[in-house]
C-alpha cells in the first residue's frame, strides 16, 4: 500500500519515510535466549534484514591509534557512519568493544564525540568537554589494546531525521526557541538549531515508534545489534571477547545490548542506573524516551534487566548526579548485588555530577580488559 502524503504539510518523519515498511516487513527480532526475547518484545525491537555490507572510506593513524571511517545501510533511513579504532601497528586478534554514545541533547552528532578525528565538529568537541572530561572514549579504549567500533545510532548523527522543514508541532516549538534566542541576542549554530528541533521532535519519533509497535529504545537497540554483528565479523576482532561501554543514554544502551545478545561478555553502564520508582515524580522530566519505554516496568525494574544477561557488569554511579536521586542509585546497587553473584557485578560510587571522568574511564577500560581476559579462559 502506497503511503498517503499531503503536499501542504511536511513529513513528520522526513528521511525515514521507509521506516514503517521496514518494521512491517521485519516485525520481530529473534533473540538467542527467552530472557533476551522478553526484553526485545517489550522494547519492540524489529528484526534484522541481514548483515549489511560495510564500506571503508578512509584510514588515518594518530597518537598510537589507527582510525577507519566505515559506513553501512540498514535498509531504511539514512546510511550509518561508524568509526573503527584500534592500536596502531597491531597485527593480533583483539577483543572487540562497542562504544555507545550518549543522548546528551545532541542529535546533530553521534559517535563522533567518542573518536579523535582529523577534523572534529565543534558539537563533538563540546560533547567531549562537557560529558567525557575532554577525552575521546573510543580512541582511548583502543589505545589500551582493543578494537573499538563507535557508530551513529538511530536518530543521531548520520542517522538523524531531516528537520530542515520541521513538522508543524516541532516548527511551532522551534519558533518559540528562536524568539528566545533573539531576545537574548544569541546567534545559534547549525548544531544548536538542529538539536533544539530534535529535542521537540523526539516526542513525534516516540509517537511514531509506538504506532509501529516499537519504541525509541527498540529502534536504537536495532541499530546497536546490527553494529555488534558488524564488529564481531570485522577482521582482527575476536568474536568470543566482545564488550560494550556507554555513558548516560549510552549506558542504558549498554545494559539493553547485554540483555539482548549473549555475544556481550562484559558491559559498562555509567551514570545510568536507578530504580524506576525513584524517578517518580520529580525525575521523570530529566530523561528522554530512550529510558522511558511505555510498559517496560512490567518486565522488571531497570537493575533487574541485568538478570537477563550472563555478562559481567560494571555500574558506575555519580553521587551528585542531577539526573538520579542518590537513594534510587543505592537501592539499585543493593538489587544488583543480590541478583548477580559470583563476581558478575561491580558497583562503584564516584563524587561529582553527570560526567564520565577520566578516572571513571580508566576504571571502565580496566574492567573490560580483565573481564574479556576471563572470557578467553577455558574455565570461564
Amino acid at each position: 500500500m502506497a503511503a498517503v502524503t499531503n503536499s501542504s504539510r511536511p513529513s513528520a518523519i522526513a528521511g525515514y519515510e521507509d521506516w514503517p515498511a521496514y518494521v512491517r516487513n521485519h516485525p520481530q527480532y529473534t533473540a538467542a535466549t527467552p530472557a533476551g526475547q522478553g526484553l526485545a518484545d517489550a522494547l519492540g525491537v524489529p528484526g534484522a534484514s541481514g548483515r549489511p555490507a560495510v564500506t571503508v572510506h578512509w584510514e588515518v593513524t594518530h597518537d598510537d591509534v589507527t582510525t577507519s571511517q566505515l559506513s553501512w545501510q540498514l535498509g531504511f533511513g539514512p546510511r550509518t557512519t561508524g568509526w573503527l579504532a584500534r592500536p596502531a601497528g597491531s597485527t593480533e586478534t583483539l577483543p572487540g568493544i562497542l562504544a555507545l554514545h550518549c543522548h546528551g541533547g545532541n542529535k546533530f552528532g553521534g559517535a563522533d564525540r567518542l573518536v579523535d578525528l582529523p577534523e572534529s565538529h565543534p558539537s563533538a568537541a563540546a560533547a567531549r568537554a562537557g560529558h567525557y572530561d575532554g577525552r575521546a572514549l573510543a580512541s582511548e579504549t583502543a589505545r589500551q589494546g582493543f578494537a573499538v567500533l563507535a557508530h551513529d545510532s538511530f536518530a543521531w548523527g548520520s542517522r538523524r531525521f531531516d528537520l530542515s522543514t520541521p513538522p508543524w508541532r516541532t516548527a511551532s516549538a522551534l519558533e518559540a526557541r528562536r524568539a528566545q534566542w533573539r531576545e537574548d541576542d544569541v546567534v545559534p549554530s547549525e548544531a544548536d538549531l538542529y538539536n533544539a528541533a530534535a529535542g521537540f521532535h523526539e516526542d513525534t519519533v516516540a509517537k511514531t515508534a509506538g504506532l509501529l509497535g516499537t519504541s525509541l529504545a527498540g529502534m536504537v537497540a536495532h541499530d546497536d545489534l546490527a553494529a555488534l554483528d558488524i564488529l564481531a565479523h570485522l577482521p582482527g576482532v575476536d568474536a568470543d571477547r566482545l564488550g560494550c561501554v556507554g555513558f548516560s543514554g549510552g549506558g542504558g544502551r549498554s545494559l539493553a545490548l547485554a540483555a539482548l545478545s549473549p555475544q556481550i561478555r562484559a558491559s559498562v553502564v555509567t551514570c545510568m542506573m536507578t530504580t524506576f520508582e525513584s524517578l517518580m515524580p520529580a525525575y521523570l522530566d530529566a530523561h528522554s524516551w530512550l529510558l522511558q519505554t511505555p510498559g517496560l516496568w512490567k518486565l522488571g525494574d531497570w537493575p533487574e534487566l541485568t538478570g537477563r544477561s550472563a555478562a559481567r557488569f560494571l555500574v558506575q554511579y555519580a553521587l551528585a548526579d542531577e539526573l538520579f536521586p542518590e537513594d534510587g542509585m543505592r537501592q539499585a546497587h543493593r538489587t544488583l548485588e543480590a541478583l548477580n553473584g559470583g563476581g558478575r557485578y561491580t558497583g562503584s560510587f564516584w563524587p561529582g555530577g553527570h560526567v564520565f571522568t577520566a578516572a571513571m574511564q580508566d576504571e571502565a577500560i580496566g574492567f573490560l580488559a580483565a573481564s574479556l581476559a576471563l572470557a578467553a579462559s577455558p574455565a570461564s
